[in-house]
């Protein structure tokens, strides 16, 4: 969400210059890619690969499976990636954040005229964005991967092996996209490493018409050890329901109870209403300790895109699988030629790094800073309803560029956020003598 996107480091634009590879040309054929997994990081990726002249696969198992997912995405993205507006389910210009204790902070005073958070679902936005890739010459495959052979010499395909319509099938390729997720098994063949990973569990339901117009543009996130003990719990309209939901890394055993905590923060908001849909998923926590390796190549959750605090991974994703995509394009000269690790290193890799890896870290430190206690959190929240701390949020998380701030402001945020957290620790202490 948004809010938490707080303190968001600057994202540096770069212009896609066309390189000249060394590498072998391929005689009577081009490039063939197989993108796996068809969520926006898979379909990005492909329609990249596709437009730029590589032969491509992008393979799906469940084309009308959805992740759970708030499902929010920044104004930025609407135009960078020509996401139709007819898509979106609900404009968001009305922001609530819960404290520990309930207090409620209105996040979107400085919201423009004409500045929204986009709510979609996910199953719209994928089937989209597939189709788009397959109207741009992606061979869309419905099929489930279930190994990649590796091979053992240099410029051998690697095979993937699928079922589809219960047959058991193969296909050789030069390239592999990995976008299949944190469970990822692109990521295991290629011996990717671990990593740590949330559980998100999510409620679609559908409420009385009286208690749906109180969320029609209103999304609002809760904080609190009983509704998440290191994330936040939320409730984000979408076009006909609400998605009630947590997340959580530590306790994962213990995300029921969590869910029954946010229901119960907002019980008489969703008295009445009926669960049409229960979701639970993997969130990554960081990105994998090896993201390239050969010619294979991870993008989106497969990769760890996810940004701490406040979980946003949609428009990684996609930009991530989109990167990845015009970097074989251009190693490869339209598909023209052989690609191997370096090219993936120094085309994809290196440039996702130079723009995102630092502001990826200092959302992790951010995370441990304010989501360690209670006391922390009330102090976060007592941060959002500064107007200034909101307009920088919305600056870095609706255009992803940097935010034109103003140094004494700056320094009067750092000095309120260390105010907040002593004045709010020394409260938490006070409490926590009182319940005993």
């Amino acid at each position: 969400m948004a809010a938490l996107a707080l303190f968001s480091l600057p994202l540096p634009t770069k212009t896609i210059v066309a390189s000249y590879s060394p590498n072998p040309p391929l005689h009577g054929r081009k490039l063939r890619a197989a993108v796996i997994g068809g969520g926006p990081a898979g379909s990005s990726a492909a329609e990249a690969l596709a437009s730029g002249g590589v032969e491509t696969f992008l393979f799906e198992r469940s084309p009308s499976h959805a992740k759970p997912c708030g499902g929010a995405i920044p104004l930025c993205m609407l135009d960078e990636f020509q996401i139709p507006h007819h898509l979106i389910d609900r404009h968001v210009i009305r922001m609530k954040i819960f404290s520990p204790s309930n207090l409620a902070v209105d996040f979107g005073k400085t919201l423009r005229p004409n500045e929204f958070i986009a709510m979609l679902r996910r199953e719209v936005l994928d089937s989209f964005l597939r189709s788009r890739a397959q109207s741009y010459g992606a061979d869309v495959v419905s099929g489930l991967v279930t190994d990649l052979k590796v091979p053992t010499s240099p410029g051998a395909p690697y095979v993937v092996h699928y079922v589809s319509n219960n047959s058991r099938r193969e296909l050789a390729v030069d390239v592999v996209v990995g976008a299949d997720g944190a469970n990822s098994r692109v990521a295991k063949s290629i011996g990717a490493g671990s990593y740590n990973c949330a559980i998100a569990f999510q409620e679609r339901i559908r409420l009385p018409d009286e208690k749906m117009e109180y969320y029609e543009n209103l999304a609002e996130m809760y904080l609190g050890n009983d509704v998440s003990p290191d994330f936040y719990a939320w409730v984000f309209p979408k076009c006909d329901h609400v998605a009630v939901g947590t997340g959580t890394v530590r306790s994962k055993r213990e995300i029921k109870e969590y869910q029954r905590g946010i229901r119960e923060r907002v019980k008489s908001k969703i008295d009445g209403g009926k669960v049409i849909k229960v979701e639970a998923h993997p969130i990554p926590e960081h990105p994998r300790p090896l993201r390239v390796r050969g010619r294979v190549a991870l993008v989106g959750d497969a990769a760890g895109y996810v940004t701490k605090c406040s979980g946003e991974g949609i428009y990684f994703a996609a930009k991530s699988g989109r990167m990845c995509g015009e970097a074989i394009v251009r190693a490869s000269d339209g598909g023209d030629r052989m690609i191997g690790e370096r090219d993936l290193r120094r085309e994809y890799l290196k440039e996702w790094d130079a723009m995102y890896v630092n502001m990826f870290r200092f959302l992790d430190l951010l995370q441990n800073v304010f989501y360690g206690s209670n006391s922390a959190r009330e102090a976060l929240v007592e941060l959002c309803g500064d107007e200034y701390v909101q307009r920088m949020t919305f600056e870095s998380y609706l255009y992803k560029k940097l935010a034109d701030g103003n140094r004494w402001e700056d320094a009067k945020m750092l000095v309120n956020s260390i105010g907040s957290l002593m004045r709010c620790k020394i409260i938490g202490e006070r409490m926590e003598v009182l319940n005993l």
